[in-house]
């Protein structure tokens, strides 16, 4: 039932005089006439008109194959190459036999798992950034009670006042005549929580807002032609104008919060030099019979006697001197004095000999030049 095609395989394809495995030149393809591809019939005897094409490449042809005599760039014997280009499209790079080429490869780094715009050789380029002066493109917005139209982009845009510090307040004018409170709030609510609404009985009002930020939004509906319903009366209909309000309670705040940013500023200020002033010297106490008799130790002592001395003389610059410790005073101030002039006495002493040894040194010196 089955057919055995090997030995019309072999003998209907030409021998080969290599081992195509073991074939490392590069691959050619000639320009010869020669047929690469011959008729060949079926074995079947039903369909013996119908033809087949066999490819039959001649020995020589498979050995040198080239288009226009010119060799491939990349030959399969440079394993750097094929390593290189398996590389850059994610995969592990083995040669001929299914051995890897390189033992450390990582798919992460190749070229098409996870491009980077910024790799060299991409040609990323950013896109040019938008111009300031792009005019601001309006539309119609829709309300439950109103309808606001956009102001003609070709028209200037309307002058307006220099903004008061911390503004909350905006002052809208042009409103249609039989506009609400209500509508005011349906309108100018949704940019921000309002705080007070003044409407006078003429065509315009004073919104003040809770958030300074809230003045901005409300300027972008400046130039917009309010219309309620579907109605064309003139009186149903007018252009809002939005400019900056200026208003004491707005102004009131602001300077408070600027007193507060000075106290905090002067708070900072001043944490930041009493971390970087010296420490203050200890506090001198106060007159006590206790202290007193501290002190008159301390002042007999040569090691104390500076600091001893100093407190007294704030006790006295202090005016704690008075009838009943007089005598107390009178005693520490004769130690103080007997102890100075005993320090005198040892400084005249300590000049005399300083006196002697001079002479002493002029006398062996001069007895050192003589000679």
């Amino acid at each position: 039932m089955y057919k055995d095609y090997r030995s019309g395989r072999a003998a209907g394809l030409n021998p080969l005089s290599f081992d195509p495995s073991s074939n490392n030149e590069p691959l050619q393809f000639s320009n010869s006439n020669v047929p690469l591809v011959s008729d060949c019939p079926l074995e079947n005897g039903a369909e013996k008109s119908i033809k087949r094409k066999r490819p039959s490449l001649p020995p020589e042809g498979i050995r040198n194959m080239s288009m226009d005599s010119n060799p491939m760039p990349m030959p399969m014997s440079d394993p750097n190459a094929w390593a290189t280009a398996m590389n850059n499209l994610g995969m592990a790079p083995m040669n001929m036999t299914g051995q890897p080429l390189m033992s450390d490869f990582d798919s992460g780094l190749g070229m098409m798992t996870g491009m980077n715009p910024m790799m060299p050789g991409l040609g990323y380029v950013p896109p040019p950034p938008l111009p300031h002066d792009l005019p601001i493109v309006k539309e119609i917005i829709h309300y439950q009670s109103c309808t606001l139209f956009p102001p003609n982009p070709n028209l200037p845009f309307p002058a307006m006042r220099e903004r008061p510090p911390g503004c909350k307040t905006v002052f809208v004018g042009g409103l249609p005549e039989n506009a609400t409170e209500a509508l005011i709030v349906e309108v100018f609510g949704q940019l921000g929580e309002i705080i007070a609404i003044r409407k006078s009985k003429k065509n315009f009002c004073h919104i003040r807002f809770a958030e300074e930020f809230t003045v901005d939004r409300a300027l972008f509906l400046s130039g917009y032609r309010m219309r309620l319903g579907s109605s064309t009366d003139k009186k149903d209909t007018g252009r809002l104008h939005v400019d900056f309000a200026q208003a004491r309670d707005d102004l009131y705040e602001w300077e408070c919060r600027q007193r507060l940013y000075a106290r905090e500023e002067r708070h900072r200020r001043r944490m930041e030099e009493d971390r970087f002033r010296p420490p203050s010297p200890p506090p001198i106490v106060h007159y006590s019979d206790h202290e007193c008799s501290l002190l008159g130790d301390k002042i007999k002592d040569e090691a104390a006697f500076a600091a001893a001395v100093h407190v007294l003389l704030t006790w006295v610059e202090r005016g704690e001197v008075n009838r009943r410790n007089a005598n107390n005073f009178y005693s520490m101030i004769q130690s103080s004095n007997s102890h100075i002039r005993q320090l005198m006495s040892q400084k005249a002493a300590h000049e005399k000999e300083l006196e002697v040894a001079k002479d002493k040194f002029k006398t062996a010196l001069s007895g050192i030049l003589a000679q």
